[in-house]
């Protein structure tokens, strides 16, 4: 009997904080009577990766006529209207596995808010211009903006792709050219209707919102069909590629981008992950100029503004210095990001790198390295919760990697009891540097090819005296042997990426 009421009392402690299944979606809660401001964070269980083969960037466009479209009660000019003296807006992120519909507004103006954000959700219009120019507008950015406004940008999703070729996970979310000029908007009314359902859908809110707001969401939120839950076709952990893959974008720039890794069998809910941490930010920290390759290759040698390495996706790292949250994958990369390098210096670029990260696998860090990021991480990551949406988004993030224990938790527990041997261990079975996928943005390819081929030797120029020890070591790094096969290199026109 005292089994029957325990289980009796946790099912209706489980309604009381998230809603039950029956009534409407999930619902995450994070209430902060101090705050004057309501943070809305509304998580749909499909992404890109979702994309039925052929339509890709379908979900994305159904994500975009949600945020930036009519709904049956208002058009979306009347929308921004009404948004503008709240001082408030909403909008779409789409990734992989998640699509978030997100907006925070001050709590005078929440009634007002709340109905537009529940009409987009619930009651989109659908409406042919809509959809029309935000068709045209991803195009658009497929065509032109990611092929020509950022080489850096154009690489990363570059190796995204040709890393999970052949899987849900290889285009871009906004789709490929060619699919999205075939999407109508009965493929968009019938991925609506297939995954934004109540149990595809989880509500997040947080800050200075009432029980009130509550029992009003799991009302309103009963319209939603009660649909079943809806799990994307996910690529391999590992990849089953083997040896270097080099792809060489041929573009007219002054300078020459850089990005290489490999999928790796490791997320947020592995015990690696870390240890993982630990050896990631003593190595590439995200703008962090005390990191490893940030010193040798840009403080030592003036290669460019700065060197990365991530163990899962950051996107848009031009514009963030922390990970922003629900970019949330089950399947993640170890990654290198170069930022532009002067041409002449490319191949001694690429070369330093990955000799560092074969130095780190064969040695591992030392003790006194270690310390010193183990240290670091747990402070460090205080950075990545500086707003109560934030926080909400991170609290999404523990439940779709189905942490007991939040992740900013985890870090200080986590990496605080990590040890050498764990962290070392960790690097030699999730790095691989003889199997990598290499993405160069750069012009005139084709000497560059014979020089990877043919391991031509590759000094770097500088302008500035330098070091011995630097020189000395440059002798070592400009002959360092990458072996490509021929077969293993291809150059690709910039007007064909993604086409």
């Amino acid at each position: 009997m005292k089994t029957i009421a325990l289980a009796i009392l946790m099912a209706a402690t489980m309604r009381a904080t998230t809603g039950a299944a029956e009534a409407g979606p999930e619902l995450v809660q994070m209430p902060n009577a101090g705050s004057p401001f309501v943070t809305f964070r509304i998580w749909i269980k499909a992404g890109s990766a979702s994309d039925p083969a052929g339509k890709e960037g379908l979900a994305y466009l159904t994500a975009g006529l949600i945020g930036e479209g009519s709904t049956r009660a208002n058009a979306y000019e009347m929308i921004l209207k009404k948004m503008f003296p709240m001082a408030a807006s909403y909008s779409v992120q789409v990734d992989r596995e998640m699509t978030v519909l997100r907006g925070t507004v001050h709590k005078d103006h929440l009634q007002g808010y709340y109905t537009l954000l529940k009409e987009a959700l619930l009651a989109p219009a659908f409406q042919e211009d809509d959809f029309t120019r935000l068709k045209t507008d991803q195009a658009n950015f497929l065509a032109t903006t990611l092929r020509y406004s950022s080489d850096e940008e154009l690489g990363k999703a570059l190796l995204h792709s040709v890393a999970f070729a052949g899987t849900s996970y290889a285009h871009p979310q906004q789709g490929l050219v060619h699919s999205v000029k075939t999407l109508t908007l009965d493929d968009v009314r019938a991925f609506y209707a297939k995954h934004y359902t109540r149990s595809n859908i989880v509500i997040g809110i947080a800050g200075g919102f009432g029980e009130n707001l509550v029992t009003q969401i799991r009302k309103d939120m009963e319209a939603l069909p009660a649909g079943s839950p809806v799990a994307a076709t996910l690529p391999p952990a590992m990849p089953a590629k083997k040896g270097l893959h080099v792809y060489i974008v041929e573009k007219e720039t002054r300078s020459t981008a850089i990005s290489f890794g490999h999928p790796i069998g490791l997320t947020r809910a592995n015990d690696d992950f870390y240890p993982m941490m630990i050896a990631n930010s003593w190595l590439g920290e995200h703008r962090n100029s005390s990191a490893h390759l940030y010193q040798v290759m840009r403080e030592a040698r003036g290669l460019n503004y700065g060197d990365y390495s991530y163990i899962e996706w950051f996107p848009m790292g031009g514009r963030y210095s922390f990970p922003p949250p629900n970019a949330a994958r089950h399947r993640q990369m170890f990654e290198v990001w170069i930022r532009p390098v002067v041409n002449d210096n490319r191949h001694f670029a690429l070369r330093q790198a990955s000799r560092e990260i074969s130095l780190l696998v064969q040695n591992g860090m030392t003790k006194d390295a270690f310390e010193l990021s183990r240290d670091f991480v747990p402070n460090y990551s205080l950075n990545y919760a500086p707003t109560e949406s934030y926080r909400l988004g991170l609290k999404l993030d523990d439940l779709f990697y189905g942490l007991p224990q939040s992740h900013l938790d985890r870090i200080r527990e986590r990496v605080k009891n990590a040890t050498l041997e764990q962290v070392n261990a960790a690097i030699r079975k999730y790095i691989d540097p003889a199997n990598l996928d290499i993405v160069i943005i750069t012009q005139e390819s084709a000497p560059l090819k014979k020089a990877l081929l043919e391991n031509a030797s590759s000094p770097i120029k500088y302008d500035s005296p330098t070091p011995q020890a630097i020189l000395d070591e440059d002798k070592i790094i400009q002959d360092f042997k990458l072996p490509i096969p021929a077969e293993n290199v291809e150059i690709i026109p910039v007007e064909k990426v993604f086409e």
